[in-house]
């Protein structure tokens, strides 16, 4: 954290995976008030066999903490595919949830863009908005999301030189980007193979400002303007 704000970044929105893990969150956000944000969801990579029971023990969890989103929450095809149903399903009554309590969602997708555009399509209305994290996405596939209303969340991957995020990122308008980093995972270059940390988002604001041909100022100015439309904070 310290290396973080000393790097000028102030607003971490933190996801749980489950709910053994919310207590991270609100303890986080209780040590940094001012500048930690909680957020809620049962993570696609979490729905198993006891998923239902998670969603009860998050969702009894929402009205007693002050959330800013839902998440993350979707589909995740890479580790398990035999469980798609249930995270269709689990994806659905969280979406149902953000729509109750006026809040945005966050969504982890992986290697089911089909499956997760889907969903999304069907439960469009006007209560339905968020990010798109951690977009890897072809520039057919951002068109889409933001088409649907939402942010695309920008990461590490677009530091990596063979990943085609670039190419895809120099084509999207900053108005449609929030940046984030995914600590610990996807690390962004210089620092990749290594832990990834709220810090190094620099990093990645740095690709974005170069990719678009202006300052490091002016990507920080945009995104972060994006990010309080999202949250609401």
């Amino acid at each position: 954290m310290e290396r973080c704000l000393a790097n000028g970044i102030g607003r971490l929105f933190l996801p749980n995976v489950d709910s053994s893990s919310m207590e991270l969150v609100f303890s986080q956000v209780d040590l940094f008030p001012g500048n930690c944000f909680a957020m809620l969801g049962l993570h696609p990579c979490d729905v198993k066999a006891n998923w239902r029971d998670e969603l009860s023990l998050i969702s009894a969890a929402i009205p007693q903490h002050k959330i800013y989103a839902i998440g993350e929450i979707g589909i995740d095809l890479y580790w398990d595919k035999t469980t798609l149903n249930e995270q269709v399903e689990a994806f659905r009554i969280q979406i149902g949830w953000a729509k109750e309590s006026k809040l945005p969602i966050v969504i982890h997708c992986r290697d089911a863009f089909d499956e997760v555009y889907e969903v999304l399509q069907q439960e469009q209305d006007e209560n339905l908005r968020g990010i798109f994290h951690c977009f890897t996405g072809t520039l057919e596939q951002a068109q889409k999301i933001i088409g649907l209303g939402f942010y695309l969340g920008i990461g590490g991957v677009v530091t990596y030189k063979n990943s085609g995020l670039d190419k895809v990122v120099q084509q999207i308008d900053l108005e449609h980007i929030v940046l984030e980093t995914d600590s610990p995972y996807l690390t962004p270059v210089p620092h990749r193979g290594k832990p990834n940390e709220s810090s190094y988002l620099i990093y990645v604001a740095q690709k974005v400002a170069d990719l678009h041909q202006t300052d490091l100022e002016t990507i920080a100015a945009i995104t972060t303007e994006n990010s309080k439309m999202v949250f609401g904070v």
